[in-house]
């Protein structure tokens, strides 16, 4: 990773550390990806995409593979906040505490703790865009990181970034 996307990488994953988090309790976990990490990635995406047999994983991968960096952020497990909403999906936080399922992602997950991801995503990227870097959000990546045991959250999401003079995550 080039100096200037390594600064900005870091600045990212202050600012998606330091994002308000529902009632206090901070369950986000945040990595910068390391060049081995990052292929690791980019070649499990596309044994994913034949796995499943579904398109894009490819094209994702080939944008993943051209970035000068990775930053991942993801929502760690975690419990309902007794709250009782029902936004997951369950009528109690007690229903939810007791559900578990498994996919691309591990679930359930508390609404709230879900949007405190996309808060730190959020201030991630735009930490990125005040400083000129290219990046975009992909489900993608963080199937992956999650797969390969890069990260343990529950749900993960990557931004790769990119410093060109293309943006060549909107080169579909």
């Amino acid at each position: 990773m080039d100096k200037g996307t390594e600064i900005v990488a870091e600045l990212m994953k202050i600012a998606a550390i330091t994002a308000p988090k529902a009632a206090g309790q901070d369950y986000i976990e945040v990595k910068i990806a390391s060049t081995e990490e990052t292929s690791q990635i980019a070649a499990d995406m596309v044994k994913i995409g034949q796995e499943k047999g579904t398109a894009n994983w490819d094209r994702d991968a080939k944008g993943v593979e051209k970035s000068t960096g990775l930053v991942l952020i993801g929502v760690l497990e975690h419990k309902g906040l007794g709250l009782d909403c029902g936004a997951c999906g369950f009528k109690t936080c007690a229903e939810f505490n007791a559900a578990s399922l498994e996919n691309d992602f591990m679930g359930p997950n508390c609404m709230l703790k879900l949007l405190d991801m996309g808060i730190a995503l959020g201030s991630a990227v735009k930490t990125a865009q005040i400083h000129n870097v290219d990046n975009r959000i992909m489900y993608r990546i963080g199937v992956s990181a999650r797969r390969l045991g890069i990260m343990k959250s529950n749900v993960v999401m990557g931004i790769p970034l990119s410093v060109s003079g293309k943006n060549i995550y909107y080169d579909r």
